[in-house]
Parts: C-alpha cells; structure tokens; sequence
C-alpha cells in the first residue's frame, strides 16, 4: 500500500512568519495536532517545516515563555522529514520510526503538499490489516465445510 493512499489529504498550514498564536488556533479550529509550515514557490505549497502541539507545550508553555511574538519558524525543527505520496506504509514506518516523529508531510513528484502521514493513520491501516488476516481461518473453515462430502465407504 502506498502511502498516498492513507495519508490524511486534507492538511492545516501557515508560513513561517504566521504567529504561534495563529497556529494553535488552527489547532484548535481543526482539531489536529499539528500544522505544516509551508513557503510558496510558484502557485504550489512546499512543506518547509512542521509545527505540533508538543512543541507549543514543551517549547514555550512549560518553559513560561510568552507566545508573543513568536512565529511559526521559530518552533519548526531544523530538518523537515517528508516521503513522497508513492512510498509504501513500510518505508514511511521505517522513517517514522527511525526519525522519532508521529508526523510525515507528504508530498507528490513535484514536492508539493498532499497530505499528511500520522501514527494513527498507520494504525488504522495496520489494524485493517490484520482484521482481514483474522477473518481467514472462520472463512476457510465455512468454505471447507460447504464443500466437503461426507465419505462413502
């Protein structure tokens, strides 16, 4: 399965001057906990950086700092992991877990956004997954036994 195909397409953004203010209204507004920071280059949005609910609690509520004032570049981290929409759910797990992140922008050929890969949507996969692998044995067991004759001896 590509992960084009499971990954959240409908994707909160800002740019990078956006207030922090700003972004955890969107938050609040679209009940994510994250929002993608993107820069626009020709009519497309590029993800630059990604923003989470974490960091607005680790990086500025636990430490009493006043979100005034504060952009979103100043929460985003240095190096932003994304996979491209034609990756397998394996190799954004890979990533995921590699990296340490919950969160994977996701982008097409052209390296703009089209979606976002979370945790959740890679659980909700997985556990689909492995539904259909549990219904196997019940289904072999009805199918073997509508077509077994009893022996004649």
């Amino acid at each position: 399965m590509r992960i084009g195909e499971i990954c959240t397409r409908e994707v909160v953004h800002c740019e990078r001057d956006d207030s922090v203010a700003l972004v955890a209204q969107l938050m609040r507004d679209h009940h994510v906990g994250d929002v993608i920071v993107v820069e626009r280059k020709e009519g497309k949005r590029i993800p630059v950086g990604i923003v989470t609910d974490r960091d607005l609690v680790v990086e500025v509520l636990a430490q009493g700092i006043s979100p005034d004032g504060l952009a979103a570049k100043d929460l985003m981290s240095g190096e932003l992991v994304a996979a491209k929409e034609d990756e397998t759910v394996y190799d954004a797990v890979w990533r995921m877990r590699n990296k340490g992140i919950r969160r994977l922008p996701v982008v097409g050929a052209d390296q703009s956004l089209v979606g976002v890969l979370s945790a959740d949507d890679v659980t909700e996969f997985l556990a689909e997954e492995l539904t259909g692998v549990a219904r196997i044995v019940p289904r072999q067991l009805k199918q073997e036994g509508a077509a077994r004759r009893p022996l004649q001896r």
